[in-house]
């Protein structure tokens, strides 16, 4: 299949190039660009393509004075900019692609290895949000710019990247919670209450849109429901891992991210907690978390571990190929959704430009 293969191909990539930072680093701009293109440049392909298609048939009526008064304002004004300039449903695909990339690209620049950082984001996180739920692609990419001035405890930068992701995606204002430390004034009972108030934000925020919740591609069978279960899991995992093997050798290589890793650990766990009260609910929030969990991924080959290094830095790559192999697999989901890839890079099949 397709994807896994791609997978298996950026997975072998980054293993053939372990011993060569320097062309890791000048490979990674490749890569970048090419799964920029695979997203943006899709055709009929992700859960979400018929409902974002029909927001862009509603934006042909879009009132600009009514931009201060909607949720999520800044994505409907670029499908009304887009509906102004007569301009095809799939450019919306290009605009939700770029703000993920470049947000995901000041994180990764920031990574000891830009390219491990990247790979790994995609058997998950880029399959499902930007080449399906754009929006929430679309404010991850804002957040990851938001989780580098928090490292740098830059709070007004911070607040000002979350409340920008809350206009493409509302559920994003969940890490306004983090501002009070922000600044780097914190303790270990300030990090806790952060993440503790985070469950009950989350579950606000998430959960207020009762259409949203209703059209989400989780809602309505149970494989969708296990998948939830599955990806989030996979989060809990990761984070019990790094508070039993990496959080003390973090604090000792990279104490000025330490902050961002432990409290994004923290919240991984307690996603858990969300995907109880709601599968849909702890999937959104977790999807936030998952550049947290390619940063502690992507760094254990520069940790100092005393036994089994390789197996420390083998072990993500190995758990997300056979989480992913099994999803695309087994998953009828995901055969919808994502059987076959098609692309409008060279034309439109079927010389249709609205994606129908």
């Amino acid at each position: 299949m397709l994807y896994v293969g791609l997978t298996n191909l950026l997975f072998l990539l980054r293993y053939a190039l372990a011993r060569n930072g320097g062309l890791r680093k000048q490979i990674y701009f490749l890569v970048l660009a090419t799964l920029f293109v695979f997203s943006a440049f899709r055709y009929q392909v992700g859960c979400d393509w018929s409902g974002y298609y029909y927001q862009y048939l509603s934006a042909a009526n879009f009132e600009w004075s009514s931009v201060t008064e909607i949720r999520e304002p800044i994505w409907w004004a670029i499908l009304g900019w887009i509906q102004d300039m007569g301009l095809p449903y799939p450019v919306a695909n290009i605009a939700s692609s770029a703000i993920f990339f470049l947000g995901v690209h000041v994180l990764a620049r920031r990574q000891p290895d830009p390219l491990g950082f990247l790979v790994l984001l995609f058997p998950i996180l880029i399959i499902n949000l930007p080449m399906s739920g754009i929006r929430q692609g679309a404010a991850i990419g804002l957040l990851c710019i938001a989780f580098v001035a928090f490292i740098d405890r830059r709070p007004l930068w911070f607040a000002f990247w979350v409340v920008l992701a809350a206009g493409f995606h509302s559920s994003a204002l969940i890490f306004m919670l983090l501002l009070p430390v922000a600044t780097g004034r914190y303790t270990r009972n300030r990090l806790m209450l952060a993440a503790i108030l985070a469950v009950p934000g989350a579950f606000f925020l998430a959960s207020g849109d009762a259409a949203e919740v209703a059209t989400s591609r989780y809602v309505g069978t149970g494989v969708d429901a296990a998948g939830a279960a599955f990806r989030v899991g996979l989060l809990g995992l990761s984070a019990l891992y790094f508070f039993l093997f990496v959080r003390k050798k973090w604090l000792w290589t990279w104490p000025q991210d330490y902050s961002l890793a432990s409290i994004g650990a923290i919240g991984m766990a307690l996603a858990l907690l969300l995907v109880a009260v709601s599968s849909v609910i702890g999937d959104r929030f977790g999807y936030y978390l998952i550049p947290i969990q390619a940063m502690i991924f992507a760094r254990l080959p520069f940790l100092p571990f005393r036994a089994n290094a390789a197996l420390h830095s083998a072990l993500p790559y190995l758990g997300l190929l056979l989480v992913f192999t099994v999803w695309s697999q087994l998953s009828g989901h995901f055969n919808l959704c994502y059987i076959p890839y098609q692309t409008w890079l060279f034309g439109f099949p079927g010389g249709d430009p609205f994606g129908f």
